[in-house]
């Protein structure tokens, strides 16, 4: 009886041990359900919306027991929503929706990396983050931040990985990674995209080692050729043990393409676009089967979520008349007569932006096309509505090296439409969307002679001919203008649509040597500017004569 009692108690305990056993991928009693937004750069209200997409999200786990909610970076800017609260709206906003799990993007460094930090203490959900390392002397922002987090579905561990665009570094503002003039965070930038591969392959070994039977990469790369080699194509082919990328940065919309990997084994890439175009939806079958699809429009929204981005409107509406500075003049864009002059001559309110632009990327110019400045700032109290009424776009700020004859050649360009006279018959005339607003240079354009740029059948710059119309081109230096040097090197800030975009035709200085790449925003600029100045001095109470017209 003894014998019978202990055999049975030994079964007893066998099958105990047996049901507490993970399960393995087919005896998942449901399917994993990964919902992912991308680039929503502040609009939480546009296309799908965050109300449709918290509808959606709570909708399927009423129906199912795994679903998680993540977001592959760039959130916090790209509106008003997340600049004038230095992106603290957004997080409150994503806290609001459920996040589980985000990366960080470029231009969550935009507000400086020590905002970034703060924000990190403020969500709610968990950030992963594996490719950056620290050296400096002070704390890194990351410090609490793992490469990877694994969630448990029924016995299922998915590990979620994050990834960062390498090129960060010169994307957002380089001074936000430097300590002493020396750079301090490494995002494991190369050449070939050796580095970042090598880097993701320790953090995917890792997670299998602790158990994950699924890896998902939470990839800000970008698969646009010209993010090669550090783009998440690149990195499929480099890696193994990655299932699925759900990437962003490029704003790219694939559905579900699949690469091979460097074992030759298919991994799915997907991305959803930017501003809330599509949620992304990834479903890992019970039966290890992996599916994405893209959603682009839900019948329902979530009352909390809808009032939520009501109140969060509401309280930016107060925020844009907050005071941001003082002006004892006019800054205009016109003459008395109304005929805008931003567009062919020098102006006030141009050159103050054009200084305020230097003063943030700290180059040795700065230029602005007048088509981008939209409105004066008239005398008295200057409120963040003044300021988005004059950069209402929030363009990203960039920089290049560029040598004297490309500023030379820039300058010429941008001045092929000036007349000698301001209008005609009541209108403005020589207008040019391209001319240039200017601080740190000085020059005169001759209307006598006519323009020599030569542009091809779309309108782009295609070189020029004749005699030069722009003259005595001086650079500010130590206080004076001394004569430009056409071999010489000069840092140039400008928005990234003038340096690298071709706006207005100009593709001068479109394969210059990037110093930064989307940067701050303009707004920005004037914001740090007004604080820095504290009173607008005289001088910019009329013209100064960096751009003579004859």
């Amino acid at each position: 009886m003894k014998k019978l009692t202990t055999l049975f108690t030994l079964l007893c305990m066998l099958l105990l041990t047996a049901c507490a056993q993970p399960e393995s991928k087919a005896e998942r009693t449901d399917d994993i359900y990964i919902f992912f937004t991308s680039d929503v750069h502040c609009g939480v209200d546009e296309n799908v919306g965050c109300a449709s997409m918290k509808a959606l999200v709570d909708d399927t786990k009423a129906e199912h027991e795994y679903v998680t909610l993540v977001d592959l970076g760039d959130y916090i800017q790209g509106g008003t929503l997340g600049s004038i609260t230095l992106g603290s709206n957004i997080i409150d906003l994503m806290n609001q929706a459920g996040y589980d799990i985000a990366t960080v993007g470029n231009h969550e460094f935009d507000y400086t990396t020590e905002r970034l930090g703060e924000l990190l203490k403020k969500m709610e959900f968990e950030v992963v983050l594996c490719n950056v390392s620290y050296s400096g002397k002070n704390e890194s922002i990351f410090k609490d931040t793992p490469a990877y987090v694994i969630k448990n579905y029924g016995g299922t561990k998915v590990a979620y990985i994050g990834i960062l665009t390498p090129g960060v570094t010169t994307s957002s503002t380089p001074a936000y990674f430097m300590e002493d003039d020396e750079y301090v965070y490494d995002f494991y930038n190369s050449d070939d995209g050796k580095r970042l591969a090598e880097q993701v392959q320790r953090t995917v070994d890792e997670a299998r080692k602790a158990g994950a039977q699924y890896v998902i990469a939470l990839s800000h790369l970008g698969s646009m050729n010209e993010m090669a080699p550090n783009d998440a194509i690149t990195l499929i082919h480099n890696t193994r043990g990655i299932d699925a990328v759900l990437d962003g940065h490029s704003h790219s919309v694939i559905i579900g393409d699949r690469y091979p990997n460097a074992d030759g084994e298919d991994v799915l890439l997907s991305s959803v676009g930017t501003k809330m175009e599509n949620v992304g939806e990834l479903i890992i079958g019970k039966d290890g089967t992996l599916d994405s699809l893209l959603i682009a429009e839900y019948n329902r929204e979530d009352p909390e979520m809808k009032a939520a981005i009501e109140q969060a409107d509401a309280e930016i509406e107060a925020v844009l008349n907050e005071k941001y500075g003082e002006l004892p003049f006019d800054l205009t864009i016109a003459d008395e007569d109304g005929i805008r002059l931003v567009r062919t001559r020098e102006t006030t309110a141009g050159n103050f932006c054009a200084d305020a632009v230097r003063y943030l990327m700290d180059t040795d110019i700065a230029v602005l096309n007048g088509g981008g400045i939209r409105h004066e700032l008239s005398a008295g109290d200057v409120t963040m509505r003044n300021l988005l009424d004059i950069f209402p776009w929030e363009e990203e700020l960039s920089s290049c090296k560029a040598t004297g004859q490309q500023i030379l050649d820039l300058l010429e360009y941008t001045s092929k439409n000036t007349q000698a006279i301001t209008a005609f018959d009541g209108a403005a005339a020589g207008e040019f969307g391209g001319f240039l607003q200017v601080s740190g240079l000085r020059y005169t354009i001759d209307t006598s002679i006519e323009s020599g740029v030569i542009t091809d059948e779309n309108g782009m710059l295609a070189g020029f001919e004749g005699e030069r119309r722009v003259k005595d081109v001086e650079v500010l230096q130590n206080g004076e203008y001394v004569p430009i040097d056409p071999d010489g090197e000069y840092t140039v800030a400008s928005t990234t649509y003038v340096l690298f975009e071709g706006g207005d035709g100009n593709n001068v200085l479109n394969n210059c040597e990037r110093l930064t790449e989307e940067g701050s925003v303009d707004i920005q600029a004037l914001m740090m500017y007004f604080a820095y100045l504290g009173t607008v001095p005289d001088s910019y109470r009329a013209v100064e004569g960096r751009i003579t017209v004859k």
